[in-house]
């Protein structure tokens, strides 16, 4: 299954269905997808996201940072304004996978509220982005994916999964790749990206974390509901309308 999308617009979207999460399960094909700005999607971008069934769109910047062009969005998509950072979170970290364990271990109220708008979206599908959809949407993918159950092997390639899709978007926009810088940040660092992420999947308690944030035992209950489902033989489990079925608990 290619969980890579082709929105005309985006460069960086994909859904996080599809991987083993745990005895039984699999995460959910169309509840949560994640990418760079939708305020670059054309109006075939915006068909394609809403035909995926995308009702909700989960917002993780700061204000300034919005670039929306008015007329594309559809109509029956709600934005939920959910500010991960501010201009006080600035860290020596940021733009690095170095950021993760920092604003976990600084910012667990922010994480918990970014996870919190996820399990209390309506029925559909959920939209997660910031701006290059590789930061503070990896680390809200990391944590969902986490708590789904999800093993870091496979956690750790969707992170990565960020740096070519993004390299194609950095060329076509005339800019350097940021890869090079983030890996310049690394070798100073001695360290690797899978390092770096393989290490805080090995000691975070994921859980521990979003209750400390603030998650009450029925919101993470909620969250593994809409973003997990009974795995199916896999020849049950092609074709969209299985895909449809279980999208983010309900249809539409």
């Amino acid at each position: 299954m290619d969980r890579d999308l082709a929105w005309d617009g985006c460069h960086n979207v994909r859904d996080l269905g599809g991987l083993p999460a745990g005895p039984g399960r699999r995460t959910r094909w169309g509840a949560v997808v994640r990418s760079d700005t939708p305020d670059r999607l054309t109006e075939a971008g915006w068909a394609a996201a809403a035909a995926h069934g995308v009702r909700t769109i989960l917002d993780l910047r700061t204000p300034g940072e919005h670039r929306a062009k008015p007329g594309h969005r559809p109509p029956g998509m709600t934005i939920v304004n959910v500010p991960l950072s501010t201009g006080l979170d600035r860290h020596h970290h940021d733009g690095t996978p170095l950021y993760l364990r920092s604003f976990i271990e600084r910012r667990p109220e922010r994480c918990a509220a970014a996870l919190r708008a996820i399990a209390e979206a309506p029925p559909g599908g959920v939209l997660v982005h910031c701006v290059a959809g590789r930061d503070r949407t990896g680390l809200v993918a990391l944590l969902l994916l986490a708590l789904a159950g999800v093993a870091p092997g496979h956690i750790l390639a969707d992170y990565e999964r960020s740096t070519a899709r993004l390299s194609r978007l950095y060329a076509l926009l005339g800019e350097p790749d940021d890869a090079l810088r983030v890996q310049a940040r690394l070798d100073a660092a001695g360290t690797t990206t899978a390092q770096v992420v393989g290490a805080l999947l090995a000691e975070l308690d994921v859980e521990a974390c979003l209750t400390a944030g603030g998650l009450t035992p029925s919101e993470l209950a909620a969250l593994r509901e809409r973003s997990t489902v009974v795995d199916e033989p896999r020849g049950q489990d092609v074709g969209v309308v299985v895909a449809m079925e279980d999208r983010g608990g309900a249809a539409g």
